[in-house]
């Protein structure tokens, strides 16, 4: 990389303008299994496609893309936010101090992907141009927001490392739930390191939810089939009624998946006779198993437990997969052997008085995430010592 080389940032309308190859350069060098499946070219168009994201939906996707001589070295999945939906890093506190201080909050930028709670990179650059391309990136949302007078910039789910790269920026902390593997040959060699109470819990558990009378299979790649999307729709817009009010998703984009993303793609089934009645879908990283939706049509007692976290946790461990991250919320993960773990997101606030009163409450919030991990991983459900080891 020639350091005096000019870096061009450039705004594109869309993921869709900008050629595979040249994001998925940035997204995923090396090729591969992405290490992020969600910042892959392929879903984030498909975002696109489905009109998932876009205008009526308050993301507008407007990326920001940095070149050098003409190539592309660095891109952000940028969007002009209207609302604070989908984000699972809420700001929705700080917008309404803001509205009722006279300020307009909205629109506001939001370097994410939508509705998706996982950490990732947000700064994707190619090899060696990590440094001055990660530079170019925050310059050019400071800019923007800047120039277009709006109040904030957000970048969420972001890594610990850009997070602590990005000078003048707020760093927010919290958490969520994850499953770490410790080399586990077996689901039960999972389960021995557990507690004795813990141990039988989970075992009977399971035991319960399997009791629904019907079969679970795991499918992905050519197994999937457009009957099985057409089933997890139903599930999907369950669970998205009931929580949002509506579906982030449309239908679309199951189609998109099918389509495009099978490979990228785990779903986990529950049939009895002969028919889905529940289902769990996650998306496979090279290291990681994220799991995204869930669904029924049917009530079981511990089949969402099953289908959401031991069969991930199954999965992952035949595949000598690092982890499971299952998604935001969820205190009754830990039960299940996911401990808490730090989440983080940097914050661009113009207003200097509004930037230190927020700067403020973040310093709060971290003393309070960092003993709240601290307090829910001593209570997590592992073993404290040699002897308790018996069934």
């Amino acid at each position: 990389m020639d350091a005096q080389l000019e870096l061009e940032v450039t705004l594109a309308n869309g993921v869709a303008d900008v050629a595979a190859a040249e994001w998925d350069a940035c997204a995923n060098p090396g090729g591969g299994v992405p290490l992020d499946p969600f910042t892959s070219h392929r879903f984030l168009v498909a975002l696109e496609a489905s009109g998932s994201v876009g205008q009526r939906s308050g993301w507008l996707p407007r990326p920001l893309v940095v070149r050098a001589k003409g190539r592309v070295v660095a891109v952000a999945p940028m969007y002009v936010k209207s609302h604070s939906q989908g984000e699972y890093i809420f700001d929705h506190s700080w917008a309404d101090a803001w509205e009722r201080a006279g300020g307009r909050y909205y629109p506001k930028l939001q370097v994410a992907v939508p509705f998706t709670p996982a950490t990732g990179r947000r700064f994707l650059c190619r090899p060696e141009w990590e440094v001055a391309g990660r530079a170019a990136l925050l310059g050019g949302i400071e800019q923007i927001a800047a120039q277009n007078g709006l109040s904030s910039a957000h970048v969420t789910f972001c890594t610990e490392t850009e997070a602590t790269a990005a000078p003048g920026w707020l760093h927010r902390v919290t958490q969520q739930y994850h499953w770490q593997n410790q080399g586990y040959e077996s689901y039960d060699a999972f389960l021995g390191v557990l507690s004795s109470r813990k141990r039988k819990a989970l075992r009977k558990e399971r035991a319960a939810a399997r009791a629904f009378g019907g079969s679970i299979e795991t499918l992905t790649g050519d197994a999937l089939r457009p009957e099985h999307w057409d089933a997890f729709w139903q599930f999907y817009q369950d669970t998205g009624n009931r929580k949002w009010g509506r579906p982030y998703l449309t239908r679309a984009f199951f189609d998109e998946v099918q389509a495009n993303l099978r490979d990228d793609v785990l779903l986990v089934l529950a049939k009895r006779d002969g028919h889905p009645i529940a289902g769990a879908l996650n998306f496979i990283g090279r290291e990681t198993l994220f799991g995204r939706y869930w669904g029924c049509i049917e009530d079981h007692p511990f089949l969402h437990f099953e289908l959401c976290y031991h069969q991930a946790i199954d999965w992952a461990i035949g595949r000598g997969m690092a982890r499971v991250e299952a998604g935001a919320q969820g205190e009754h993960k830990l039960a299940r052997g996911y401990l808490p773990c730090p989440v983080h997101s940097l914050h661009w606030i113009a207003d200097p008085g509004f930037r230190g009163a927020v700067g403020r409450y973040l310093d709060a919030e971290r003393a309070a995430v960092d003993e709240e991990i601290e307090v829910a991983t001593a209570l997590g459900p592992f073993r404290r010592s040699q002897g308790d080891d018996h069934d």
